[in-house]
């Protein structure tokens, strides 16, 4: 695990290590352990390395038996004891017992569609001097990020942004376009990032330069394509390929644990672990004193079924506050998902004791387990009802909501709102706090990034599934977990996005996936005798802090100073006046406006540290 970086002149013009090195030093955090260099003329390669696996010879950047080819790499292959027989059998040879150099052997042997070898998250670069080419890819799911930023004199890229804007001649710009797409999804889809010029490599993708030319392209993509097996079939095959991909990611030479939320997803995870290893597992929980949003009681009976080393965190909102000074400032980019903080705990809570964690990132998406994509279900039956029977959600939505019924009604609110968009944009809505009066700049279409991938013909269900996994899980879901991790040295790997378990998914039948109003109906069948009732059954809570609470009294005065048209008004784009008229009415009371608080006081805090 580590962070990568590097610089590639078009005009020969040559490159410093010393360049390469304050680009390292940004990201210092990614790779606490180690850091590594390679400079050849116009061409400068960087890494930070946090060690996991072969502590003593796994040094990057790594190279062939010629030093013609030349690696730094983020991440992990899980499949690389398999892969280092097959390439060894056809004449490679190893100086390393690391994965890292299964990349250079396996680019030798097979080129670009090396790739589809891999099982693993990654991000690397390669340079083959033969062929002055460099070759540079990220993982099938986007586990680990990757950007980029081209002009006529040189190609920079980095796992952050940071890196990047380390040279000078980079120009620090706002991109309106992934704001307006960032106010209206919480998160900014790839290519885009914040800053205009600077890209994302989509996932599934890779980018060659030669010749001065770059060429982009795709090289994985997911397929829902229903099979016709048994609904035993599909159990049976969910488990076998769980524990597998568990397994697999239990590859490790420093101490490991595992996140425990109480949900299904890290409950199952654990499950696995507490059957493969002769040790107990090593858990990791974290509250809130707020009851309604605290899971640690679930996740207590998790880790006593399974005889877990629990290490559980109770969180208020002093420990919150500093949070904002000292989290959100380290993103290259504004993220309005609030579960980043308490993500960013836990995974400090857990560096204290392991270097890698297994977590369940990914279920929801593969697995139908949003609560969104039964409404989206449902509108398709409230969309043929005559209008004037619409009466229920139509009242709700006009009601003012009191403390008992708030759930029910904002939950109508965004019911009316999602039928009011495209079908196959309708689940979309339940995820985002879009309001076209924030934004003071010209408008775009805000769902552009989104509809790029609605052009399927899928079954609903599938359609919004994939949907997510091509944009809220990469680009939100994951961003959030490398960040919070990576800023704590620590790792996490994801056995729900195995891509063999990932393709598999995409196989079974919808209504197993979703049975009737029945979320993530497969997986509870395949854990239904391993995960206790309480757990597996239980309503779903996500994984957040009780943000709408705090900003109404102990951290008031941060939205306040924050979001203060003056303070609006020194830094454009933002409509200061309707940004005050959301504070006042959720400080009254009157409606819970706090994911478009947070999406824009993340923007604001991004902004003034990086402009």
């Amino acid at each position: 695990m580590c962070g990568i970086c590097g610089i590639y002149s078009f005009e020969g013009e040559k490159i410093g290590k010393s360049q390469v090195k304050s680009m390292c030093d940004a990201i210092a955090y990614r790779g606490p352990d180690d850091e590594g260099y390679f400079i050849d003329k116009n061409i400068g390669l960087g890494m930070r390395r946090l060690s996991i696996i072969d502590l003593s010879t796994g040094k990057q950047p790594i190279h062939n038996e010629e030093e013609d080819i030349w690696v730094v790499f983020n991440g992990e292959i899980y499949n690389f004891p398999e892969l280092k027989e097959e390439l060894e059998t056809k004449g490679h040879r190893f100086y390393t017992n690391s994965d890292t150099e299964v990349i250079v052997h396996a680019y030798e042997e097979y080129g670009v569609e090396c790739l589809q070898k891999f099982n693993g998250m990654f991000a690397f670069a390669l340079w083959d001097s033969k062929k002055k080419q460099l070759f540079i890819a990220r993982d099938r799911l986007g586990v680990k990020p990757l950007h980029y930023y081209i002009d006529k004199k040189k190609f920079i890229f980095g796992s952050e942004i940071k890196s990047i804007l380390k040279d000078q001649s980079v120009a620090r710009k706002v991109n309106i376009d992934a704001l307006q797409q960032y106010l209206a999804l919480e998160y900014i889809p790839a290519p885009l990032t914040m800053f205009e010029g600077i890209n994302k490599l989509p996932p599934g993708h890779y980018l060659l330069l030669k010749n001065g030319k770059i060429d982009i392209k795709k090289y994985w993509d997911l397929s829902f394509n229903p099979g016709e097996n048994s609904e035993a079939y599909y159990i049976a095959k969910t488990r076998s390929l769980l524990k597998d991909a568990v397994e697999k990611r239990l590859i490790s030479d420093v101490p490991f644990g595992a996140f425990l939320s109480g949900g299904i997803d890290s409950s199952t995870i654990v499950c696995f672990m507490s059957e493969i290893m002769n040790q107990p597992v090593k858990t990791f929980s974290i509250g809130f004193n707020e009851e309604s949003y605290n899971e640690t009681k679930y996740a207590r009976i998790v880790a006593n079924k399974f005889n877990t080393e629990h290490y559980e965190q109770i969180v208020d909102s002093e420990k919150i506050r500093p949070l904002f000074k000292e989290m959100i400032p380290l993103l290259d980019e504004p993220l309005g998902d609030p579960s980043l903080f308490p993500t960013y705990l836990v995974s400090k809570f857990a560096r204290k004791h392991v270097t890698m964690v297994l977590s369940g990132d990914g279920g929801d998406e593969l697995l139908a387990g949003y609560d969104w994509y039964v409404a989206d279900k449902l509108s398709k039956y409230y969309k043929i009802i005559p209008g004037n029977k619409r009466l229920i959600p139509s009242v709700l939505n006009s009601l003012k909501p009191t403390s008992h019924s708030k759930g029910l009604i904002n939950k109508s609110k965004k019911f009316i709102e999602g039928f009011k968009l495209p079908n196959e944009l309708g689940h979309v809505r339940w995820m985002t706090a879009y309001d076209k009066r924030i934004a003071n700049v010209a408008k775009i279409d805000p769902y552009s990034a989104i509809k790029y991938y609605t052009n399927r013909k899928l079954d609903r269900l599938s359609r919004a599934q994939y949907i997510d996994i091509k944009t809220y899980l990469p680009d939100d879901i994951l961003t959030k977990v490398d960040r919070a991790t990576m800023y704590t040295s620590l790792e996490a790997r994801n056995p729900f996005l195995d891509y063999r378990f990932v393709e598999f998914a995409a196989t079974i039948p919808s209504n197993l996936r979703l049975n009737g109003m029945q979320t993530k109906y497969i997986l509870k069948e395949a854990m239904k005798n391993k995960i206790p009732k309480s757990v597996l059954y239980k309503r779903k809570q996500g994984f957040t802090m009780p943000l709408k609470h705090w900003a109404r009294k102990e951290l008031k005065d941060i939205f306040i100073e924050k979001l203060s048209e003056e303070n609006l008004n020194k830094i454009g784009n933002i409509n200061p006046a309707y940004a005050n008229k959301l504070l006042s009415m959720h400080l009254s009371g009157n409606a819970d406006c706090h994911r478009k608080l947070w999406a824009l006081l993340s923007f604001v805090e991004w902004h003034e540290n990086y402009f």
